[in-house]
């Protein structure tokens, strides 16, 4: 009994990590409550991909994370950006 207490707080919080992060919190949830302690911290290390530079798509205009080669939407080849890369604040949800 006492470990389904650990447990449930420990997935509960990092739902909420996992939710600030801009992911699901279901998920996170179940990630942190089953591992207790190393899902919390994965949560905590989890990336957060809304920091990252973005830039539109010249065909689709889709916004799509800097570093990728492809858009995912219509598969257009997307050239490398210079030093000076244009950030693109991506919609809020």
């Amino acid at each position: 009994m006492p470990f389904l207490v650990i447990a449930f707080f420990f997935g509960l919080a990092g739902g909420v990590v996992g939710r600030i992060k801009g992911s699901s919190f279901f998920l996170w949830f179940l990630i942190s409550a089953i591992p207790p302690f190393i899902g919390l911290v994965a949560a905590v290390l989890y990336r957060n991909e809304y920091d990252e530079p973005h830039r539109r798509c010249p065909t689709c205009r889709k916004v799509v994370p800097v570093y990728d080669a492809l858009c995912t939407r219509c598969g257009t080849e997307l050239e490398f950006p210079g030093t000076r890369a244009t950030t693109v604040e991506p919609a809020a949800r």
